[in-house]
């Protein structure tokens, strides 16, 4: 069962990456192979750091916060998926200069696309799944979706990105409504 979990939230998470590796396959006036594996590779490493990292830090406050874990990890990804949700439908200008070629805004990108997995990484020990499996999956699930992001981004550009967005968002919401209910409830 906790495969599952770790599906949904390495689906959740991706959507950003994905967003954004639609947006950069754009950008790409000849888009090779190697543009959109060097984009994957950045956006699932990240992706599967952030956790780790969170997740670190959660299980320092694990013994502190064991008696109401489920609200914190409901509270985590809620907040996560709405923002998420809110990001989706902000208007903001488009990015003009935008050069996903280069390493150091694929770093930004990857940091950016990556701050909600830190947040999420916390949760983690909370939801007792193995880290090592959980990092793995989020890495793997990210860099498939970025690749395949990063290729449709070339051939339909922008008209997805708000919608794929949102849908992260409200995969995580989903998925913290779920853990709230099993705790409360089972």
């Amino acid at each position: 069962m906790y495969l599952l979990t770790i599906a949904i939230i390495a689906v959740g998470l991706a959507m950003d990456a994905f967003a954004v590796s639609v947006v950069s396959g754009t950008a790409y006036r000849r888009l090779k192979i190697s543009h959109a594996l060097r984009m994957a590779f950045f956006f699932g490493a990240f992706q599967a750091f952030m956790p780790l990292i969170g997740s670190l830090a959660g299980l320092s406050l694990k013994d502190h916060i064991a008696d109401y874990d489920h609200w914190v990890a409901f509270a985590l990804l809620t907040a996560v998926g709405v923002k998420m949700i809110y990001e989706a439908f902000k208007i903001a200008p488009a990015e003009k200069d935008l050069n996903p070629a280069n390493v150091f805004v694929l770093l930004i990108l990857s940091v950016a696309t990556s701050i909600d997995a830190l947040a999420v990484g916390i949760t983690l020990p909370l939801l007792r799944v193995p880290l090592a499996t959980a990092v793995i999956i989020i890495g793997l699930v990210t860099f498939a979706l970025s690749y395949i992001g990063t290729l449709l981004g070339k051939s339909i550009g922008h008209f997805f990105e708000s919608k794929i967005e949102a849908a992260g968002g409200l995969i995580l919401v989903a998925l913290g409504v779920k853990i709230l209910l099993q705790h409360l409830l089972f």
